[in-house]
Order: C-alpha cells, then structure tokens, then sequence
C-alpha cells in the first residue's frame, strides 16, 4: 500500500476490527454463562413450585396434559414421575422418554434429536420425581440475539468511525503535504533552507535532512559554476592559439614556415589535452570521495610512479630519485593516490633545471607517514603558496604547457584522506612538498 494515509486508516481500522471481535467473543462467553445461571435458577425455582403443588393433587390426578398457556411454553416442558417409573403429570409439548436420567440437579441430554437443559427433584417423601426441561438451542438464540444486538451498532458505526480516523489522519499528516508542496514549487536554482518552525517533531528530522542536502547540493553547483568558467576560461586561450597557428600553417609560403605552425598546433594541442585530463581528474574527484578505503604501501606506489615518469625526467637531464625505505601503510583509495603522486613528481620535474635532481621520500614516524618531494627549481615565494592551490592559478615564470591544476588536485586527494599538505623551502634549495599521512 503506498499511501502513507491509506495505510493508517487500514491499520487503524484493523486494530479496532482485532480489538472488537475480542470484546465480542468473551461478550459471548460471559453473556452465555449469566443466561445458563439465570435460566437454571428459573427451572429450579420452577421445579420447586411443581413439587409444592403435586403434593397435594398428584393422588387424584391419572394422566393429564398440561395446557399451554403461552407460544414460549413450547420452550419449555415438565414431567412428573412416580417412584415406580410412572409419568403422572406432563406439558403437552414434553417428550414422552423422561428428560433426565433420575438423579437430582442439573444436567444436559438429547431427547428425541433435542438437546435439553434439565432440572431433577424429587418430593419430601421421595414419591414423585419433578423434571423441568428448557431446549438448548432457546438459550442458543437468546445468546445470539444478545450479541447480534451488541454488534449491530458496532456495524454501523465502523463507517462513521473510518470517516471520522480518515479526517483526523488527514489533519494529522497536513504538514507533510505542505512540506510536500513547498518542495515542489520550487524552482531548480532556489536552495535556501526550508523553515523548521512550527513543524511537527517527527517532521523536523526530515526537514533538518532537506536542508543538509540542499546545502551540499548548493555547494556542488557553486563549484560546477566556478569550475565551468575558469575552465572556459583556460580553454579559450589554447583553442585560440591552436586556430590561429593553423591559419598561418594554411597561408604559409614555405614549408618551413608551415612545419613550424604545425608544431605549435601539436604543442598548442598538448597542452589543451593536459588541461582536460586535469580538469576530468577534478571531476572525478568528486565522484569517488566516497569511493572504499584499503590498506596501501605509500612507498611502492611512490616508486611506480617515478619509475613511469623517468624517461620524461632523462628528456629534461633531471636525475629522478626516490629514498630507501621500508613498506609505510596507509589507508586510501589507489587511484586517488596515484594521481597525487603522478602530479607531484609531474611538476616537480617541470619547475626542476636542467643538471639537477628530484627526490622522493616515504618515511614513517610514530603514527604518521611523511611523504616529501624536493626539487631544486625556483621554489614559491611564501606570499604565493597558499594562491597555488586554487584552480587555474599559475605562476610568473612557470614553464609553458602547464594548467594550474596539478596542486589544486594534490589538495583535493590530501584532504580526502585526511592528509596535512605543507610547501617550504628545499634544503638545497628549490621547493618541498610535504604530506603527512595517518599510518595505517
């Protein structure tokens, strides 16, 4: 049943059918039980007025029939015996085989295909046996008669009472249809928080979740809005020049004038591509933050990725080195970490001069892992660190091809696991980048 309403009034009603029929059936029991005792005093007391008034007429009396006096009297009959087995006195509509069985009390028995309820006593003098009889099946239809008049109002007041439990479910469940209705007014863009005041306790965790989500989801289109510009933005530049070197590849009077322009178009290329791939890194970012965590050496994923990036280390004459060190565990996502990893070294070799070296460093201490990458290059200026970090940001003097991502990416990884990021000085001068992991 979807209807949250329907539902309700379904259970609602069901409980009140379950307790209902309860009531009926010890109603039943008992009302029988009262009808048995009230009926029995009456067979008795009707026994005892039969036995005062035989005493005195029983010697002169044959056989008599007695009349019926009322159309109920068929219900009930009477039989008096003598002590030799002799029916002296009967109703007309008592079977002729005795009601009981000669013993004295109560008792039940089938008579003719009847069942009877039965009442035995005998005179003072023990002369006479008085047997006053009631057919069960009356006292089955007084009891069902009693209960028919019980439930007939409980039937016709189920309808009333579903309307009445209908109405009051409605009014009850009227703010989740306004909730319901705020919501879907709404227009895509409009974000804003929903009011919690004045909504029903059980409906304000639901609103309180509301709010959560269009919070993030307002946070999410802010950052798809800036990102969708800046990459605009950066886009633009390099399909310019892309179209333009093609221009002057097309109306080149030498070839050599028409192989250089076609090597800025593959450079110009290059570098759009590399941007892109930055740019599809940060989206999936997003998407796999939630991704699931496993145990990672830190530092032979550290070697695979300078090993992959040596031959481009070689091209620049950069000496491409990574420290000796024992397995260091963490926990994160591999591909997350191996994309930080693959920036790391990527700029580290970019900004690094010809003749000098990058070095890596995975170390543990206590329950931290340090992960270091130094090259000797020109380093950032203190007033510039925090900047390089946002999208699209690029250094004076930074090397050309590059997309401003590549630390943008390293921080968005570092903060998913949790991770410090720091940038000082090199030693030996150049930059350092510094991330501290939590051991595994």
């Amino acid at each position: 049943m979807r209807s949250l309403q329907a539902r309700l009034l379904a259970l609602v009603l069901a409980v009140t059918m379950l307790v209902w029929s309860a009531t009926l059936v010890f109603t039943w029991r008992d009302a029988r039980h009262e009808i048995d005792e009230l009926l029995d005093g009456h067979l008795a007391q009707a026994a005892s007025l039969l036995i005062a008034q035989v005493m005195s007429d029983i010697e002169e009396i044959d056989l008599e029939h007695a009349p019926l006096l009322h159309k109920d009297a068929r219900k009930v009959a009477f039989q008096v015996w003598d002590r030799h087995g002799g029916l002296r006195l009967h109703s007309m509509n008592a079977p002729n085989e005795a009601l009981g069985r000669g013993t004295e009390g109560l008792a039940e028995r089938t008579v003719e295909g009847r069942r009877w309820r039965v009442f035995s006593a005998w005179d003072p003098s023990r002369e006479y046996l008085v047997q006053v009889g009631e057919r069960a099946d009356v006292r089955d239809a007084l009891a069902r008669d009693m209960i028919g008049a019980l439930l007939s109002p409980l039937l016709i007041a189920l309808p009333v009472l579903a309307l009445a439990i209908w109405f009051a479910i409605r009014t009850a469940l009227r703010p989740l249809s306004a909730l319901a209705r705020a919501v879907g007014q709404r227009r895509p863009e409009h974000l804003a928080p929903l009011p919690e005041a004045g909504a029903p306790r059980e409906v304000q965790p639901l609103i309180a979740q509301l709010n959560r989500l269009f919070l993030r989801i307002g946070a999410s289109l802010e950052r798809e809005r800036r990102f969708t510009a800046d990459a605009a933005h950066e886009l633009r530049t390099p399909v310019a020049g892309i179209k333009a070197q093609a221009q002057v590849a097309r109306m080149a009077a030498s070839a050599q004038v028409r192989d250089e322009a076609i090597a800025r178009v593959v450079a110009g290329a290059d570098r759009a591509g590399r941007l892109v791939e930055q740019m599809l890194t940060l989206a999936r970012l997003e998407a796999q933050e939630g991704s699931a965590r496993q145990r990672i050496d830190l530092h032979a994923l550290a070697a695979e990725a300078a090993a992959q990036r040596v031959p481009a280390a070689l091209e620049r004459d950069v000496q491409l080195e990574l420290a000796e060190s024992v397995p260091t565990w963490v926990e994160g996502v591999p591909g997350l970490l191996d994309v930080l990893l693959g920036n790391l070294v990527d700029n580290a070799v970019a900004h690094a001069p010809a003749n000098t070296r990058v070095q890596l460093t995975v170390v543990r201490q206590g329950d931290v892992i340090r992960l270091r990458v130094e090259d000797q290059g020109p380093g950032i200026e203190p007033a510039e660190r925090d900047k390089v970090f946002e999208r699209f940001h690029r250094l004076e003097g930074a090397p050309k091809g590059g997309s401003g991502l590549g630390l943008s990416i390293v921080k968005r990884i570092a903060d998913i696991h949790g991770a410090s990021l720091e940038l000082a000085d090199a030693p030996g001068g150049g930059l350092r980048v510094e991330l501290l992991f939590p051991a595994a």
